[in-house]
């Protein structure tokens, strides 16, 4: 049971927490009634807002409808009044642009061009909008005007600064960039930086705005001529220089090559004008005088001691002698090779140059075409220069002067280096200017071959005449001539090899054609076989020299001096193929060529030796009593003996005085040849005199015993001495 305090508090406390629930009831009452007031408040005041605003837009709408019509119309007027102004600026563009216009583009380019722009859009405007106009006449008169003003602009600043190019720059560039480190920028710039860029600009707005591509025709015409103007300049600066030795170069190169290593092979025209020179002048004097019958015997005597530069300088002076200094003409004509030599490397670097200008202001559609145009005029006074040359080589070879060919050959070698570059270069222009090149090199070689064939069967058909003989049996002009002429073909032996090839070359040099070696063209031919088709182009030369000389030999009524004759020529041809390469190329196809003329030397040697057995034979001891200094003498052995004594020393006499005249200019040769007569005939004399001279067989022993022993060695060695 719980007491009665406890259930007093209890209840105290329940009743006092139901009063404060009914003070927070009432108190939450009391604050929803106030919420519910403050709402319908804020409802009263949002509806009296509402109602404001309706009336706000009511009374705004219209307005802001009518401003904002009021601000399109101010819109359209103003692009109304823009589009008046535009227009309006048309009928104005002739009177702002005329004075301009007249005035030319010289100077200000840029500002004519935009003065251009304008024109071009009112000719625009009205022909879309009013053809009828008068102002429409009036700025496409302007248009015009301009046109042409550029056109002409165009041709003014080409034709003003189109220069040829100095000689002195062109030889510069053929040397190689390579040699010289800098290089004077007009050597590379054929036109001005801001003249170039000019240029560019008016020709883009030809292009795009003019539509007349005439501006393309002046160039090429202006360029041409330039370009022909400094080849033309190049040859006569050569033609002025035409005195000098050598090939001209630059002061520039000169000096580089004298301080500076180049840094690699420069590839730069190569010619030797002096050693061509003096073959031509052998050939020529050969050619003239030797087949025309007036005067073939041949004053030079080659001295195999000396090399082939000092045999050639002795053959040039000899000839000095007879004719007068080689100057003149044969100088001309070497500055006229070196000169053609030189155009042809300056064409091939100055039009890769014109390209590269052309590429950056003719468009590209039209840059072949304007590139094929503008070369044409150097290149075909090039091709004709070149056929002339041919054509002079023809005429002289139909004259049988040979030494025609000579000049084909350094020319034709230079054509065949160049034809990559020039393949290169003529990329893209017309057949017909790519086949100019070859068809000059098939001429060349097509001349040149037919001179080769012709000199071979010169050789052969030199005639054999007693005035064409040299009368102390030394080696004959056509010997030393068809050598110089072989000698020749060593600086040129691809080329020579290439005219050969030229021709039919299995019938007429009997070469068996390897498959390998054989195609559409010489050049498939590789360096074995050109050293086989020239090695038997040589031995035919040789060949056919050798048939000759025998031939000649037999002109001379003494057979000694014909064997002299031959042992001289045999001796001379073998010890020039020694002394030169071609040994190296007769080998390819004859082995043992040395050996064969030393055979030949040696039957010469022998022939002339019979010419002393009636010098030997008298004084022979065969069919000869032995007698004693106190036997008595039958008048018949004493007779025997005086006349031997007497046909020996007649024998000797006679021989020494016809051979001292004549020649063997070989000391070598000579010399074995004393020393064999010597051996030969002195040994004979010396026994046969010792067996006789105390015999007495006469009482006047000095008519008979006419020589000593060292007597006859003295007149043996005196031989072929005509100053002894």
């Amino acid at each position: 049971m719980i007491p009665v305090e406890d259930a007093s508090a209890r209840k105290r406390h329940i009743e006092e927490k139901l009063q404060q629930e009914q003070e927070t009831l009432s108190f939450i009452r009391e604050s929803l009634e106030k919420s519910d007031q403050l709402t319908k408040n804020m409802v009263s005041i949002l509806s009296s807002f509402e109602s404001r605003l309706m009336q706000l837009e009511n009374s705004i709408i219209p307005v802001h409808k009518q401003t904002e019509n009021l601000q399109r119309l101010q819109d359209n007027v103003e692009k109304t009044l823009s589009c008046l102004d535009h227009v309006i600026s048309y009928y104005h563009v002739a009177k702002d642009t005329e004075k301009i216009i007249k005035e030319g583009p010289a100077g200000r380019l840029e500002e004519y061009l935009n003065c251009m722009a304008k024109i071009q859009k009112a000719v625009e405007y009205f022909q879309d909008n009013n053809p009828d106009s008068p102002e429409l006449n009036r700025v496409k008169f302007l248009f015009e005007k301009g046109k042409e003003s550029l056109e002409s602009e165009f041709r003014n600043l080409l034709t003003r600064h189109c220069k040829a190019v100095s000689p002195v720059v062109i030889l510069d560039l053929i040397a190689g960039d390579d040699e010289i480190e800098t290089t004077d920028d007009t050597a590379l710039n054929l036109l001005p930086e801001n003249i170039q860029r000019d240029l560019i600009c008016i020709s883009m707005w030809l292009v795009e705005y003019g539509r007349n591509l005439d501006f393309m025709n002046v160039y090429y015409q202006i360029r041409s001529n330039q370009l022909d103007r400094t080849i033309k300049g190049l040859k006569e600066h050569f033609r002025k220089n035409s005195s000098s030795s050598g090939v001209l170069y630059s002061p520039a190169i000169q000096n580089k090559r004298k301080d500076t290593p180049s840094k690699k092979a420069i590839k730069r025209p190569v010619f030797i004008p002096g050693t061509i020179r003096k073959a031509q002048n052998l050939l020529k004097q050969y050619s003239q005088h030797g087949l025309d019958g007036k005067k073939g015997v041949s004053n030079l005597a080659p001295t195999e001691g000396h090399d082939h530069e000092l045999r050639g300088k002795h053959l040039s002076d000899t000839l000095n002698e007879k004719h007068g200094p080689a100057v003149g003409k044969e100088d001309m004509l070497d500055s006229e090779i070196d000169s053609y030599i030189h155009c042809i490397s300056a064409f091939v670097k100055l039009a890769q140059i014109e390209y590269q200008l052309l590429t950056g202001i003719i468009p590209e559609h039209h840059q072949k075409k304007t590139f094929d145009s503008l070369i044409q005029e150097a290149l075909d006074g090039l091709m004709v220069e070149g056929e002339n040359i041919v054509s002079t080589a023809r005429r002289a070879i139909m004259r049988h002067d040979y030494s025609a060919v000579l000049t084909i050959f350094p020319i034709l070698k230079h054509l065949k280096q160049m034809k990559q570059e020039f393949d290169q270069v003529l990329q893209g222009t017309a057949a017909s200017t790519k086949n100019k090149l070859p068809v000059l090199i098939t001429s060349m070689e097509t001349t040149g071959a037919k001179a080769l064939e012709e000199f071979a069967d010169s050789i052969k058909n030199d005639p054999d005449k007693e005035y064409n003989m040299p009368k102390d049996g030394t080696v004959h002009e056509l010997t030393s001539n068809a050598i110089l002429f072989l000698q020749q073909l060593l600086d040129f032996q691809e080329t020579a090899s290439a005219m050969l090839a030229s021709q039919v070359l299995g019938d007429t040099y009997n070469i068996p054609l390897d498959p390998r070696e054989t195609g559409s063209s010489t050049s498939t031919y590789n360096f074995e076989f050109s050293r086989r088709l020239l090695s038997n182009y040589i031995c035919k030369i040789l060949g056919n020299l050798q048939l000759n000389l025998h031939s000649k030999a037999k002109v001379y009524e003494d057979t000694a001096l014909g064997a002299v004759f031959l042992l001289n020529n045999f001796n001379y041809i073998l010890k020039s193929l020694e002394k030169s390469e071609l040994i190296q190329l007769v080998a390819v196809t004859q082995k043992n060529a040395d050996k064969t003329y030393k055979a030949h030397i040696d039957e010469q040697l022998q022939i002339y030796q019979r010419s002393w057995l009636k010098v030997t034979s008298p004084v022979n001891e065969i069919n000869m009593p032995v007698l004693q200094s106190t036997t008595k003498l039958k008048d018949k052995e004493r007779q025997a003996i005086k006349d031997r004594f007497k046909a020996f020393n007649d024998g000797l006499e006679e021989l020494c005085k016809i051979q001292k005249s004549w020649a063997i200019p070989d000391k070598e040769q000579r010399d074995k040849i004393r020393h064999a007569q010597k051996e030969n005939v002195t040994g004979v004399y010396k026994n046969f005199w010792q067996r006789y001279s105390n015999v007495p067989f006469t009482k006047n022993t000095e008519k008979y015993i006419k020589y000593r022993v060292e007597q006859v060695e003295d007149m043996i060695e005196k031989l072929f001495d005509t100053s002894a």
